[in-house]
């Protein structure tokens, strides 16, 4: 079951509309980063969730994320509400879909379920999550340090938060199974070389804790200067239905 309140989450004030900036803000409705992505991937994974506290930690953001959904959508409709008042080139897209939010990014791309992140397994996707959240924080600072009207940043500031702290959240669940810096997850065992790194970009090479010191398993890194191919050239294919070249003649 659903509820829907009509009160915002938070306030949506926009004090002067900008169509213009309306079309960048869509980037965050209908965009990769944007919060119809973000609700749906936490909503959809909560279903594959066995861990009853995580499950209900992706619920609980997955509305979350809803509610600024509808909170980005209100400041477009606020912003392209005088849209015919714009110059038709700084705002093409309204001029030609009407005011309001769609379901396109900033460019006029449509959405897609391609950009949900969710593969069945709760570390995988916890960890997915992380860096979800860290691309709509990235995109609300950039709208942020592109906008003019207070009321807007002051939305856009709040909604940059929370991204902050779900982000710590993902993160706290992670540690709590012990997956916070454990690169491993799954069932399947890596094979030897799991702490292998190669220096395979030569020249002005840098050491540092990515590929010396100790990993997660106490084991250290063991790191080789200059790797070398440890398989054969793959035989040719046979393939009886291929065309065979024929002999030169002189």
């Amino acid at each position: 079951m659903f509820l829907h309140r009509k009160e915002t989450i938070m306030p949506v004030n926009v004090g002067t509309p900008d169509a213009r900036f309306g079309q960048y803000l869509l980037e965050q409705f209908g965009g990769a980063t944007g919060e119809l992505t973000a609700a749906l991937q936490y909503w959809v994974q909560s279903f594959h969730v066995t861990n009853a506290g995580i499950r209900d930690m992706l619920q609980d953001i997955a509305m979350e994320e809803f509610s600024h959904l509808e909170m980005v959508g209100k400041l477009i409709v606020q912003h392209t509400a005088k849209v015919d008042q714009t110059p038709v080139f700084d705002a093409p897209l309204f001029q030609m879909k009407g005011v309001g939010p769609h379901l396109v990014d900033s460019h006029g791309s449509a959405w897609t379920a391609t950009y949900v992140q969710e593969g069945g397994n709760v570390v995988r996707d916890l960890r997915a999550n992380v860096a979800a959240e860290a691309g709509a924080r990235q995109t609300y600072e950039a709208l942020i340090k592109r906008c003019d009207d207070e009321g807007t940043k002051k939305a856009l500031t709040h909604l940059l938060t929370r991204e902050i702290t779900h982000a710590q959240m993902f993160m706290k669940a992670l540690d709590a199974m012990g997956k916070l810096e454990d690169p491993m997850f799954g069932t399947v065992q890596p094979d030897d070389t799991v702490n292998v790194v190669f220096n395979l970009s030569h020249g002005d090479d840098h050491r540092g804790p990515w590929n010396e010191g100790k990993i997660y398993n106490g084991e250290s890194f063991e790191y080789i200067a200059d790797p070398q191919p440890r398989g054969a050239i793959p035989p040719s294919p046979v393939n009886p239905d291929d065309e065979k070249a024929s002999p030169t003649r002189n």
